[in-house]
């Protein structure tokens, strides 16, 4: 256990686990087949539910009492009424227990936990006087969102369609990918309060079997009260919690998410969530884009270049800046170095004073951008780009040159296509500009080693994360920092280990039209 957390309210020690005012349910709990004793369980376990629906009638043929048992906010209403009520109070059931439903899922049950659960996921439950046992209707209706352009990861020749926030949407998104027999799907419930649903999906034939063991084992090991969102698992399930750069990918784009299953990697779907977690993931998998697989090959290795390159302007620059004006200004070309004095004069804080109140204005206005609605944070963009920057200059707070720097370090920044890996720099961006500060470029050179080592340190789900670089894997270099021809990707990244490399077969025509 972690230091915090250990101490309650007043300073009382945290002596054991979280213990639940209410009671432990029993190991088996079966219905009643009384329907009275079924009702009053009902209503003891559902109190302060207004949203409760206890419908109670008679099933035609066989005359016996049922009742059906929905929360109103959670069913289809409509579904309820024409495939459930509608069809038990008209038609003939049949012989023995066969209803006639048409309702889409009908499972049996004979434990009250299944049934209370049931209930609570939006099913409809029906019990029948005399019957130990009732049936899951499905039946679900809450309220859900359309599917919609993906906000974070926008495409220009991509599908235009996003994850959403319902688990079983999100399933049949990638099936329209992959609709093959080995797409396997393993569903499992985390969360003692919350029961989120958590669905584990992989390629039988591909995938590492170790690797699909480990990400079971770790899902399973959970024990919260409620899992609300991805991040939130993959915080609980990453290597390195210490480390700021992400160890899962984190995508909202179904078919960068089947691309990554056809690569022999785990994606995880989290019921409630509008993304899924990808893993075992590579430090390369940040740089790269659906649109770089819908493009020339040259093109889009010119694209990741211009991504590294935006990652290191957008992590270092500002410490470069610090360091030379400090300590190295002899490396400034003299021209330069005079424009920089006349722009520095009448400052009155020391370059890293300068950089620090720039950069934390810079977040600042960021965060606002993103909190406030769309046309107001557009507003707030220009103002602080344009109003407040012009407004220091002028009254000599930060020099022209700085307001430069962290311009182009923001703009930068824009350029990388992944949310987590930009929080990530910004978070080194000031580790470096301290190190800068005190020993000037010799900071810069221990920072990028310490950056480096910590890269090679690092794991997901047990693999090695700067693969393919550390260990080196020149296979893998293919479809880094540079993409070739898809042509000549014949087989699987070594990455995420798959147990089957051969991806594809000789498919490039030869000058005269046939296959080579």
């Amino acid at each position: 256990m972690s230091f915090f957390g250990r101490y309650l309210p007043g300073g009382r020690k945290y002596q054991g686990s979280y213990r639940s005012t209410r009671k432990p349910e029993p190991v088996h709990d079966p219905i009643p087949s009384d329907l009275g004793d079924c009702e009053k369980k009902i209503q003891e376990r559902f109190t302060l539910s207004p949203d409760l629906v206890i419908r109670k009638f008679v099933i035609r043929q066989t005359q016996s009492p049922a009742m059906l048992v929905y929360l109103d906010s959670l069913t289809d209403n409509n579904s309820v009424n024409r495939d459930v009520l509608l069809p038990l109070q008209t038609k003939q059931t049949g012989e023995g227990r066969e209803l006639p439903l048409s309702a889409g899922r009908m499972t049996p049950i004979d434990e009250w936990v299944k049934a209370e659960r049931a209930v609570l996921e939006g099913d409809s439950v029906l019990f029948i006087e005399g019957w130990a046992e009732a049936q899951v209707l499905g039946t679900s209706g809450w309220p859900q969102r359309a599917i919609e352009d993906p906000q974070l990861e926008t495409s220009l020749k991509g599908a235009h369609q996003g994850f959403v926030e319902t688990g079983s949407h999100n399933l049949a998104l990638l099936r329209r990918y992959l609709p093959h027999e080995e797409l396997k799907i393993k569903e499992k419930i985390v969360g003692r309060r919350g029961h989120t649903k958590v669905y584990v999906l992989y390629i039988a034939d591909i995938v590492n079997p170790t690797l699909l063991r480990e990400m079971e084992e770790r899902i399973d090991a959970i024990d919260i009260d409620a899992v609300i969102n991805t991040g939130e698992l993959a915080e609980l399930v990453e290597d390195s919690s210490a480390s700021p750069f992400p160890q899962m990918l984190m995508t909202e784009r179904p078919d960068a998410a089947a691309s990554q299953l056809l690569q022999g990697r785990i994606v995880v779907v989290v019921d409630r969530s509008p993304s899924v977690m990808v893993a075992p993931i590579s430090f390369t998998s940040f740089f790269q884009s659906v649109d770089d697989y819908s493009t020339r090959w040259s093109i889009a290795t010119f694209l990741r270049l211009l991504r590294l390159f935006a990652f290191g302007i957008a992590a270092f620059l500002p410490a470069f800046y610090i360091a030379v004006t400090s300590f190295h200004y002899e490396v400034i070309p003299f021209k330069l170095l005079l424009t920089l004095g006349e722009s520095r004069g009448q400052v009155p804080f020391p370059p890293f004073v300068e950089a620090v109140f720039m950069e934390i204005t810079l977040e600042m206005l960021r965060e606002a951008g993103v909190r406030l609605p769309a046309p107001v944070g557009q507003t707030v963009g220009i103002v602080g780009g344009i109003v407040i920057g012009q407004a220091i200059v002028q009254a000599g707070l930060v020099s022209n040159i700085m307001v430069v720097v962290v311009a182009f370090t923001a703009i930068a920044s824009f350029i990388l296509p992944n949310y987590d890996l930009v929080a990530a720099v910004r978070l080194i961006r000031f580790c470096l500009m301290i190190a800068a500060a005190l020993f000037g470029l010799v900071g810069i050179m221990i920072g990028i080693m310490i950056l480096i080592a910590h890269l090679l340190a690092l794991h997901s789900l047990g693999r090695p994360y700067f693969s393919p670089f550390g260990p080196v894997r020149f296979s893998d270099w293919k479809d880094a920092f540079m993409r070739v021809p898809l042509w000549m990707m014949n087989e699987r990244p070594l990455g995420a280990n798959p147990v089957q490399l051969r991806r594809q077969g000789r498919t490039r025509p030869d000058p005269e039209g046939e296959q080579t």
